[in-house]
C-alpha cells in the first residue's frame, strides 16, 4: 500500500477536522460579503464571535517594557495564569541584565506562582520539526516538571490520522527515512509535505497556532506581537552589540537570546550554549514590536477564547489518555466550552448582556504624567475594545471566522486621513488574478487611495515591513529559495506582476501613487566592543572572551534557585577572565546605539580604546526586524494583535490569530493636515511614539531603568510627554513639514547605510550580476566554504563596513554614520526588479507550498 493510499485511508478517520463545503469559502472579497457564511457571528461587528466590549488598554513598544510588565503581573498572580504562545522559552529573562535578575527568569516566576497556589495553563504551537526549531516538547517537559499546578498543551498533532494508521508501518518508515537536516521545504514535493504535515481533503495541516496571550487572574491580559521566547527582548534603541569585555556580568542578551536570524537559526533551544553566533564578530538583529496590556470586561472575551482553545484540545487529545492529569476549564459566566452541544449557542446569544453592560471605573484620571501643562492632557474614561480572530474547524472546531480581515478592510475603507501599518509581512491582492494570494486588504487600500485622488484629498498610507524575512542564508543561495518566494509574493503585492497595488493605482489614473502610499524598512548600526581591554584580559587570564562568556551562560542555562557567578570553581574560565578584567580601566562603550537617538552624543566623541583598524572592523549594521502587527488610522483607531498581513493570518482557515480593535474616546487636541483636530489619546500617543522612535526622537532606553510605562495596565496607563518639542515634530502626520522630515530622514539614512555597509536588498541591485558586484564580492556569509581564502581575498564578515568606500579610515566612517537618525529607511522597491522570477525558477511551487509562503 502506497503512502497516498495510507493518507486517503487516514482521511476517513478525521472527518471532524475537515471543513464542510460551506466552510471552505475563500475570503476573496471585501467586508461582509460572506456574512451568510458566518451565521453564528453575523450580528456582531466585523462578524466577530463577540460584540464590542470595554476596557483600558496600555501600549508597549519593544520587549523591554512589555516583558517587565508581564513579570510584575506574574508576581502578583494569585489565582490563575493562562498563556497562549507560538513559541515559549522557559529560560527567558523578563528583566535584564540576567546577572542581576535571576528570579525573573520565566520558569522561576511560574514556579514561584505555582507554589503559592496559582493554577497555570499553557498552550503552545506544536511545530513541525522539519521546518522549525521551537522544541515545544522541551517547553512542555521543562514547565510541567516545575510543579503539578502547571499544565501544558501542544497542538496540533500534524499527523492527525496517526490513530487510524497505527500499525501501518509504511508511513512510519517513510517518515523515519526522511533526512530532516537536509530536507528542503522550499523544494519539497506535495507527497513529501503530505507525509510530514498530514492532509485532509483540500485542507493542509501545516498551519500554526500563532496567538500571543498572557492572562492573569482574569483581570489583566497581555497580547500583541511578542511571544515569551528567545530573540524578542529589545530596548527602543535596539543595540546590535552585546560584548562586555570589562565585565561579563553586563550581558543583556544571554546565550541564544543573542540572535541574528539572517545568519543562523536557533538550534536546540533547550541549551544556551548552542549559539554559533560569535558576538565578537557578528551583530544581533534588533527586534521591533508592539504589544498591549488590557483590563476591563474585554478580558472576559480573551478568557473565553483561551478556554475554548484549551477545551477543544482536551477533547481532541485527553479524553482517553492521561486521565485525571488535565481537565476542562470554565469560562467567565459559567460556560464550559466543549462540555455539551448547544450550550455554546445559548451562551453566545447571551454574551452581550453578560459582558458589555459597564465601563470599569477602577482606573480613571489623566492619561499620562509626562511633560506639559495638565490642561493639555486628555481625560481617560475607558475605551471600546473588540476582540477579533482568525479561527476555523481545524484550529477550534468551529466554522471559519476571519473578523481580523474584516476589521482591517473596514478600517481602511472608512479612514479619512491616513492609515499606518507596521507588519512582519505584506502579502495581499488587488484582484483574483493574483492567486494564490486571496486576501483583499490590498484592494481596500487601492480603492481608498483612488477615492482620495478623485476628491483631491491629502490622504496617506504608510507601510513599514522588514526588508527581508528573518530566515538565514545568502539571498542568492539555494537555501534561500523560501525566503525569496516570500519576497516575490510581497513585491507582487506592492509593485510587480501586473496587478500589484502601485500598478493598479497607475492603471486607475493615479499617475504618482507615491503621493499617497509609501513603503519603508528599518535598519540600524552599532560598534562591537572588541577594544584593548578584551585583548589584555584574554592575555592575562589565558582565557578567550568567548570561552569566559560561554562559561558564564552555561551557569545561567542550568536551573539554580540562586545564581551566584562568583561561586564555584575559582579556576573556571569565567572567574579567571573576570579577575583579570576587574582591575583594568576601559572607557569604550559597549554599544553606540544612543548616538542615533534623541540627544545622543556625537559618534566622533564616543571613546574607543584600541587601534583605528580595530575600531573600523567593529562597526556593524543589520536590518531592524519589524515583527509588529499593528494598524493605526486617523489617530483614532488601533488594531493590534498577532495577525500578520498575509493569507496565513487573515484568511481564518489558516493560522489562528487574535487581535483587538481599540477606539479610545479620550480626546486630545491635535492637528491633521494643518487644521485643529480632536484625536484619540491612545491611538495618537501610540502613533507618535512609534514615529519618534523611527526618527530618533526618543532618548536611549536602558534595560534597567523602568518607569511607569513598564507596568501593567492595572497599575497605570501610558505616560506620554504631550506637547514636548519632539512631540510637536510628529503631531500632524499630514503636514508638509512632517512629511519632509519623515521622507528626508528615510532617504538620508538609506544613502548612509548603502555606502557604509552595502546592505541587500538595495535599489542599486536590479539583477543577480548587480548582486554579485554590490554584495557578494565584499562579504563572507557565515557557513560558506573557504572562509580563510575569502579573508585573504580581502572580503569582510557579513554586516561590516565596506572599507574601500572610506579612504579616510575610521574617522571618515564615523563622520558618515553620524548622519543617521533613528532607524527609518526606504524600502528598495527596485531590488532585482529586472529578474523575471527571483524565486520560482528554482522553486518547486505546488498547491501546498504556494499556500505556505502566502
Amino acid at each position: 500500500m502506497g503512502i497516498h493510499s495510507l493518507i486517503r485511508k487516514a482521511k476517513q478517520g478525521i472527518a471532524d477536522i475537515i471543513p464542510s463545503d460551506d466552510d471552505k469559502h475563500f475570503h476573496t472579497h471585501q467586508g461582509y460579503q460572506c456574512a451568510d457564511k458566518h451565521e453564528d457571528y453575523a450580528h456582531n461587528r466585523f462578524c466577530s464571535f463577540v460584540p464590542p466590549s470595554q476596557g483600558h488598554a496600555k501600549w508597549y513598544i519593544d520587549g523591554a517594557t512589555y516583558f517587565w510588565a508581564v513579570s510584575m503581573a506574574i508576581e502578583e498572580a494569585r489565582e490563575s495564569i493562562y498563556i497562549l504562545d507560538w513559541w515559549l522559552s522557559p529560560e527567558l529573562y523578563l528583566r535584564r541584565p540576567p546577572a542581576r535578575n535571576e528570579q525573573y527568569r520565566l520558569d522561576k516566576l511560574l514556579k514561584a506562582a505555582a507554589e503559592r497556589g496559582v493554577k497555570i495553563y499553557v498552550i503552545v504551537y506544536k511545530e513541525v520539526e522539519a521546518a522549525l526549531t521551537l522544541n515545544s516538547i522541551h517547553t512542555k517537559h521543562a514547565l510541567e516538571a516545575l510543579h503539578t499546578n502547571i499544565k501544558v498543551f501542544r497542538y496540533p498533532d500534524h499527523h492527525a490520522a496517526k490513530k487510524v494508521v497505527t500499525g501501518l508501518q509504511e508511513l512510519h518508515t517513510s517518515l523515519k527515512n526522511l533526512d530532516l537536516k537536509t530536507f528542503n521545504l522550499a523544494k519539497a514535493s506535495s507527497s513529501a509535505l503530505e507525509s510530514i504535515y498530514g492532509t485532509a481533503d483540500d485542507v493542509v495541516l501545516y498551519w500554526a497556532h500563532h496567538e500571543k496571550l498572557c492572562l492573569i487572574d482574569g483581570k489583566v491580559a497581555f497580547m500583541g506581537g511578542l511571544d515569551l521566547c528567545f530573540g524578542r527582548y529589545d530596548t527602543n534603541s535596539h543595540p546590535l552589540s552585546d560584548a562586555h569585555p570589562g565585565d561579563i556580568d553586563g550581558i543583556i542578551f544571554p546565550g541564544q537570546d543573542y540572535n541574528n536570524a539572517r545568519i543562523y537559526d536557533f538550534e536546540d533551544v533547550s541549551k544556551w550554549e548552542n549559539n554559533k553566533l560569535d558576538r565578537t564578530k557578528s551583530s544581533r538583529m534588533g527586534w521591533s514590536d508592539v504589544a498591549l496590556s488590557i483590563t476591563g470586561p474585554v478580558v472576559d472575551h480573551l478568557a473565553l477564547h483561551f478556554c475554548e482553545r484549551w477545551n477543544f484540545i482536551f477533547n481532541k487529545k485527553y479524553t482517553t489518555r492521561d486521565i485525571g492529569k488535565y481537565w476542562l476549564l470554565q469560562a467567565p459566566g459559567g460556560y464550559v466550552p466543549g462540555e455539551k452541544k448547544g450550550h455554546r449557542e445559548e451562551f453566545m446569544d447571551d454574551i452581550h448582556d453578560k459582558f458589555s453592560k459597564h465601563v470599569p471605573g477602577h482606573i480613571k484620571g489623566y492619561f499620562g504624567h509626562g511633560q506639559g501643562d495638565s490642561s493639555d492632557r486628555p481625560q481617560f474614561e475607558g475605551s471600546q475594545i473588540q476582540l477579533t480572530r482568525s479561527i476555523c474547524k481545524w484550529s477550534l472546531g468551529i466554522s471559519t471566522e476571519h473578523s481580523i480581515a474584516n476589521a482591517y478592510i473596514e478600517t481602511i475603507k472608512n479612514a479619512k486621513h491616513y492609515v499606518y501599518i507596521e507588519n512582519q509581512f505584506f502579502i495581499t491582492a488587488c484582484s483574483d488574478k493574483q492567486r494564490p494570494v486571496q486576501n483583499k486588504i490590498g484592494r481596500a487600500i487601492v480603492d481608498r487611495i483612488i477615492r482620495a485622488h478623485q476628491n483631491h484629498d491629502n490622504f496617506q498610507v504608510v507601510i513599514l515591513m522588514p526588508a527581508v524575512p528573518a530566515f538565514a542564508g545568502d539571498l542568492k543561495s539555494e537555501g534561500a529559495l523560501g525566503t525569496r518566494a516570500i519576497m516575490e509574493f510581497q513585491y507582487d503585492s506592492i509593485n510587480r506582476g501586473g496587478n500589484s497595488i502601485l500598478e493598479t493605482l497607475r492603471n486607475s489614473g493615479v499617475d504618482n501613487p507615491h503621493k499617497y502610499i509609501n513603503f519603508y524598512n528599518l535598519r540600524n548600526y552599532d560598534r562591537i566592543n572588541v577594544s584593548e581591554i578584551m585583548k589584555n584580559a584574554e592575555k592575562e587570564s589565558g582565557v578567550s572572551y568567548e570561552q569566559a562568556r560561554l562559561d558564564f551562560e552555561e551557569r545561567f542555562g542550568a536551573y539554580h534557585d540562586v545564581f551566584n557567578p562568583q561561586a564555584g570553581n575559582r579556576n573556571s574560565h569565567y572567574f579567571r577572565y573576570q579577575q583579570a578584567a576587574s582591575h583594568m580601566t576601559d572607557s569604550t562603550w559597549d554599544t553606540v546605539s544612543p548616538c542615533y537617538m534623541n540627544s545622543g552624543l556625537k559618534l566622533s566623541s564616543v571613546p574607543w580604546t584600541g587601534t583605528p583598524e580595530d575600531e573600523m572592523n567593529a562597526y556593524v549594521s543589520e536590518q531592524l526586524y519589524i515583527h509588529s502587527k499593528v494598524l493605526i488610522a486617523d489617530d483614532k483607531i488601533v488594531i493590534c494583535g498577532s495577525a500578520n498581513l498575509n493569507d496565513r493570518s487573515q484568511m481564518g482557515n489558516h493560522d489562528s490569530e487574535i487581535a483587538v480593535v481599540i477606539e479610545d474616546p479620550s480626546p486630545v487636541h491635535s492637528y491633521m493636515n494643518g487644521k485643529p483636530y480632536i484625536a484619540s489619546a491612545f491611538a495618537a500617543s501610540l502613533r507618535r511614539q512609534l514615529y519618534r522612535k523611527h526618527l530618533g526622537l526618543l532618548p536611549h532606553q536602558k534595560p534597567d531603568a523602568p518607569d511607569s510605562n513598564w507596568t501593567p495596565a492595572t497599575h497605570s496607563l501610558n505616560a506620554y510627554d504631550w506637547d514636548s518639542p519632539a512631540d510637536r515634530m510628529v503631531i500632524d502626520p499630514l503636514s508638509q513639514s512632517f512629511l519632509e522630515l519623515w521622507r528626508n530622514t528615510a532617504h538620508q539614512n538609506t544613502e548612509i547605510f548603502s555606502k557604509a555597509f552595502h546592505p541587500v536588498p538595495n535599489d542599486k541591485v536590479r539583477t543577480w550580476k548587480d548582486y554579485d558586484e554590490f554584495f557578494s564580492r565584499y562579504f563572507i556569509v557565515p557557513g560558506s566554504k573557504d572562509i580563510e581564502e575569502q579573508y585573504k581575498a580581502g572580503k569582510v564578515d557579513y554586516g561590516h563596513v565596506v572599507k574601500e568606500n572610506f579612504p579616510g579610515g575610521v574617522d571618515e566612517v564615523k563622520r558618515w554614520l553620524s548622519g543617521v537618525r533613528g532607524n527609518l529607511v526606504e524600502m528598495p522597491l527596485n531590488f532585482l526588479i529586472d529578474v523575471d522570477d527571483i524565486a520560482k525558477d528554482g522553486l518547486a511551487l505546488n498547491t501546498l507550498t504556494d499556500e505556505l509562503y502566502t
